[in-house]
Parts: structure tokens; sequence; C-alpha cells
């Protein structure tokens, strides 16, 4: 099973996350599988496990919580096409190839439209990431953190956060 969080930057470009069988982390440590270095984001936030046919995404208390199609969660199986947020950060599950990338495109553009209206607190209004590095998809959440309206934190000093 092929399974990736996409996310786009504002210019277009697609940006990937491979997940491996079994557990991956994703959170603001930097032995985080998935690290993003904000202080909206736990140190770890949410896991996913993916084994045998399934895929499921697990919060690990996070103080802000993980949604899961505009909705948080505790443990949810996951889907093709369902968008996951954490903090300001917006991905989309692609599992084996599906949905495509159009039908990925158009999906934050809906998901702006419900935060707009106010509907959510504490969930960006962005789903886009700025990067310049096309090869490193961790770049793009580096370059989140320090071009993101939140302040961004210190990965090596994690004692002046929750």
């Amino acid at each position: 099973m092929d399974v990736k969080l996409i996310m786009f930057t504002e210019d277009g470009t697609r940006r990937e996350f491979t997940l491996r069988e079994g557990v991956n982390t994703i959170g603001r440590k930097q032995d985080c599988d998935i690290r993003i270095p904000l202080s909206d984001v736990s140190r770890r936030h949410t896991e996913i496990l993916i084994q045998d046919d399934e895929v499921v995404i697990k919060d690990l208390g996070a103080a802000n919580g993980t949604y899961l199609n505009n909705r948080r969660v505790e443990e949810e199986d996951l889907e093709p096409g369902d968008q996951i947020i954490i903090g300001p950060v917006v991905f989309t599950v692609q599992i084996d190839g599906d949905p495509e990338d159009d039908e990925i495109m158009a999906i934050p553009t809906k998901l702006r439209s419900r935060q707009t209206a106010g509907q959510t607190s504490g969930v960006a209004t962005s789903p886009h990431v700025n990067a310049d590095d096309d090869d490193d998809p961790i770049s793009a959440l580096e370059a989140l953190a320090s071009s993101a309206d939140e302040i961004a934190i210190d990965p090596d000093d994690d004692d002046d956060l929750p």
C-alpha cells in the first residue's frame, strides 16, 4: 500500500510525504517522521499507522487537536481524499494514487471557504506553504515556520512550550 500526505505550495507545486508501513509520527520534535516546527503543533501531535490494508490516524493528546475533514478526532480510519489539519498545515491523504493531483488541488478551496465563514478557530486559512527547495518536502514545512504568522520555535528548546 502506497500512502502519501500531499500538500501544494502557493505556486501550485506538489509536495508529498511518503509514509511507511507501521507508525509514522507528526509533530514539532526533531525525531518525528514529519516535523512541523510551529508552536501550535505539539511535540508529538499525531501518528498515522499503516498496517495491512488499514490506515489509521490517532491524535496523541495534542492541545490544539488533530482534525480530519474539518472535525476534531481522536482516532479514525483514513480514506483517499481525506484532509488532515495539524496546526496551520493541511494534508490530503493519497492512497495508491487516489485521488489524483487535479482532484486534490480542488479540495483546499472547500476548506478555505469553511474557515473563512468563521466556523473553525485555530486552523489556518490557507492550506498552502511557501518553499524554495522542490526536492526536499521537509523544507516546505521549514519554510512555513519562517514565514508563518505563528511564532516559530527553536527546535532545540522545548522547555518554554507546553
